[in-house]
């Protein structure tokens, strides 16, 4: 690349994880929503999860042989499959999967975009971010959001608070897999690489954890809307993971936390409006917030010199 290049794309190296943000955040919104749509279905949360994690992996590993870039198996990447599987995907999703049909997709939805401050203490406190005024007040401000919908779930008078605090248990899961999957990125390998690999094992964990204890994998027989209905999902899950996996290399920790801050704006209304949940209290101004945080973090990702870190 010539020095008269250098400059422009440097300008605009932040279009890619913008859009990787917005597609993927789309796409977390809308796998809440379905998730309520298996419960009206009678799908218990570990059958619906575990059956969608393995269509998803089926997806991206045929993607991965048409391209060449079959998940690398050694000691590393073993490790990372295995961690991020648990933190990432079969953890954090299992619990927001089983929190939906008690607190609500709408809800779920808005907790997601939690984890951007643990995220960006974590990488700021690992030297994997450089501090940056712009993106801290937006990491605040998307926090304030959502810490302004969840404060008024909880005071609401039909809230569950038992599934609302294990329901906040899953963003913690994803800050730390935010960091992790960073910190940890084996060498050389792609990102279509890696999401097909994390998908599997976590697919194997919740196979695991179905056989082990007496909740229900059993899927309906009779009835094809489930399976249309876990089909989807699946799809979901395929774009959902790859476009994370891309977003992670092209825009850090930090960046990749906004997901659930998107996923809010998309999942909410999409709740609202063709599940016919009862709006948020602090709607308006959550969202505002959470609105206004992405859009500082963007900035100042695009304002920032790039570190080897991220």
């Amino acid at each position: 690349m010539t020095a008269a290049t250098q400059p422009s794309s440097t300008h605009h190296a932040w279009l890619v994880p913008l859009l990787c943000l917005f597609l993927g955040g789309a796409l977390l919104g809308l796998s809440t929503n379905l998730a309520k749509l298996a419960g009206e279905m009678t799908l218990q949360p570990l059958a619906f999860l575990t059956w969608a994690i393995v269509g998803a992996t089926g997806i991206l590993f045929v993607l991965a042989t048409i391209r060449g870039v079959l998940p690398p198996v050694n000691k590393r990447t073993l490790e990372y499959y295995t961690v991020a599987a648990l933190v990432g995907v079969a953890g954090s999703n299992f619990i927001f999967f089983s929190a939906v049909p008690h607190v609500g997709a709408g809800f779920v939805a808005l907790i997601i975009s939690l984890p951007p401050l643990l995220t960006y203490v974590g990488a700021l406190a690992l030297g994997m971010e450089r501090f940056n005024m712009l993106r801290a007040l937006g990491v605040v401000a998307a926090l304030a959001g959502a810490a302004v919908l969840a404060v008024n779930k909880l005071n609401a008078s039909s809230a569950d608070s038992f599934w609302i605090l294990v329901a906040l248990l899953g963003p913690v899961l994803l800050a730390i897999g935010n960091i992790y999957r960073t910190l940890r990125w084996p060498p050389g390998v792609s990102a279509d690489a890696l999401a097909p690999g994390m998908l599997m094992v976590a697919a194997l964990m919740l196979l695991l954890l179905g056989l082990l204890s007496e909740l229900p994998l059993s899927l309906p027989r009779q009835k094809t809307g489930p399976l249309v209905l876990i089909a989807l999902q699946s799809v979901v899950f395929a774009g959902q993971f790859l476009l994370l996996f891309i977003l992670q290399k092209t825009g850090g920790p930090v960046l990749l936390s906004l997901l659930g801050a998107v996923g809010a704006l998309v999942g909410v209304p999409v709740a609202v409006l063709l599940q016919g949940e009862a709006p948020p209290e602090g709607l308006l101004l959550g969202a505002l917030l959470i609105g206004v945080g992405v859009a500082f973090v963007t900035l100042g990702k695009a304002k920032t010199p790039a570190s080897g870190a991220t």
